[in-house]
């Protein structure tokens, strides 16, 4: 299985990226398009001629940035829908108003060491939020991406998954004292797994799901960090938004992805296995990408939800 690499790199934009690539007639979502990366994807996918639809939490702040990549791009076919990952009564509702086939999924929205907080189910915020919430979505979404016959779903993660594997007998911190950069890391982690066993279970539907490290860009994700993320990255390493949306870009429209899944991607290359922390940006923690682990994510995921519905 050869490594995937590509002409682009640390600066590349997803403008840049998206040059030259046709969606017309196609359909794509986004979670948390209503600022910083999800809204520079949005853009970049609308300005390809797909149907883009905006998953957010704030429908204001969603139309706002709707009417402008209109704007920006001409594409009129830009919509906004209500989505709250961490409820999954608000996924439920999303997902059945869903129409035809869907082409490009992109799980981007997330929240990044927040302090102690759980959902109504019990569930840790970040988990519910990062993982738990997109697990719901693409699934339920996972007609639509078979009935487009070639979809590909985009998984934003983070280079913080080497923080912490996902811990199987204590996912929310019930009798480990919480660590907010830990929560981050294990909710990274399951980004990444539910890539690889995603492609591994829709490989007959040709759904491909990859994950990715943006870089370090300063967003409202570091609204709980003062606005510097973890402060332990070089300036000449902070990428601004149009180069942080590149690789979900790539992973949505480049044909260098075609029939390709399972990966992890910086910089809008696959990046290498690692066995230790890196001391980089690059490098996918091997307990990440590792089948048995995604696998047992999986079972573990379904299990919270039906769990959850019953109750």
């Amino acid at each position: 299985m050869s490594t995937i690499t590509t002409p682009l790199g640390f600066s590349s934009t997803a403008t840049e990226v998206a040059e030259g690539i046709d969606l017309a007639g196609r359909q794509a979502v986004v979670t948390g398009a209503s600022s910083g990366l999800g809204a520079e994807t949005a853009r970049a996918l609308a300005g390809t001629g797909a149907s883009v639809t905006l998953a957010v939490r704030d429908m204001a702040a969603g139309e706002r940035v709707a009417k402008g990549i209109t704007a920006s791009t001409g594409n009129q076919d830009v919509r906004v829908a209500q989505l709250d990952l961490a409820d999954p009564g608000s996924v439920a509702a999303f997902t059945p108003s869903w129409q035809g086939p869907l082409h490009v999924l992109v799980n981007n929205a997330g929240v990044m060491a927040c302090p102690e907080q759980y959902t109504e189910q019990g569930w840790e915020q970040q988990f519910a939020t990062n993982h738990l919430g997109h697990f719901a979505l693409a699934t339920a979404l996972h007609d639509a991406l078979a009935a487009d016959g070639n979809a590909r779903v985009v998984v934003v993660s983070s280079t913080g998954h080497q923080q912490s594997p996902v811990v199987w007998d204590d996912v929310n911190f019930a009798f480990r004292p919480y660590d907010p950069w830990l929560a981050y890391g294990q909710s990274k982690t399951a980004n990444v797994l539910f890539a690889v066993e995603a492609t591994r279970r829709w490989a007959e539907d040709n759904i491909t799901a990859n994950a990715l490290m943006p870089g370090a860009i300063y967003t409202n994700l570091q609204r709980h960090t003062g606005g510097r993320g973890s402060g332990r990255v070089p300036a000449e390493l902070i990428k601004s938004i149009e180069q942080g949306a590149a690789t979900s870009v790539l992973l949505a429209t480049s044909p260098h992805l075609e029939g390709v899944g399972g990966r992890y991607f910086v910089d809008c290359n696959e990046t290498e296995v690692v066995d230790r922390r890196s001391g980089t940006l690059h490098g996918v923690a091997r307990y990440a990408v590792d089948p048995d682990n995604a696998r047992r994510l999986w079972d573990l995921s379904q299990d919270l939800l039906t769990r959850a519905k019953s109750s």
